[in-house]
């Protein structure tokens, strides 16, 4: 039977539209790091060799590739960590303008996946796939520990209430902010969700 990460782990992937507490254990990610606008074209490329290593993986199977353990699933969806530079926080004023955004985004991988074989699968997609950005990409295991998460709907420009609502429960439960980075995770392909400017 497949795994399907929405079926099967909603806890992760499916937040209610409202705050709630959750503690995320260790998964492993393909993972890059990255800066800049995203509404622009580069970023897609940031998103396509995530899912080429993703989709690698899964079709692994059929081209005799599979590492030990191999099980069928859906691919995880995209993720990511935002910030903004250095540079930008000396004179933030509570507008953040997209061009000084940095970002490091990451698709998880099934728990077969060992180190190993993830670097063995990232010199296979260079020589099938090349792209100067894979370079870049690396393979890690990330504990993001006691978070408070919920669900946006609608505009990415309009994260700032659902931020205001989880600082708000946050304060409810006596819980301290690391910092200022946030988290997302892309239910729908961010490549095929229309952008609003």
């Amino acid at each position: 039977m497949r795994h399907e990460w929405k079926k099967n782990e909603k806890q992760y992937y499916l937040p209610k539209n409202r705050p709630e507490w959750i503690s995320i254990p260790k998964f492993k990610f393909y993972t890059i790091e990255g800066s800049g606008n995203p509404n622009e074209d580069f970023f897609a490329e940031y998103i396509g060799v995530l899912y080429a290593l993703s989709y690698g993986i899964k079709m692994s199977a059929k081209k005799g590739l599979e590492p030990k353990g191999y099980f069928e699933y859906t691919v995880y969806p995209l993720e990511g960590v935002w910030d903004i530079s250095d540079e930008a926080k000396k004179s933030f004023n509570g507008t953040i303008n997209k061009n000084d955004l940095v970002f490091k985004l990451m698709i998880r991988q099934p728990d077969f996946v060992e180190p190993d074989y993830a670097l063995e699968m990232l010199e296979h997609i260079k020589r099938k796939k090349p792209h100067e950005l894979l370079d870049q990409v690396k393979f890690e295991e990330i504990i993001e520990g006691d978070s408070v998460q919920m669900l946006h709907l609608g505009s990415y420009d309009n994260e700032p209430e659902s931020f205001q609502l989880m600082e708000q429960f946050a304060t409810r439960e006596n819980f301290h902010r690391k910092s200022k980075i946030h988290r997302e995770i892309y239910l729908s392909d961010a490549r095929k969700v229309p952008q609003i400017n």
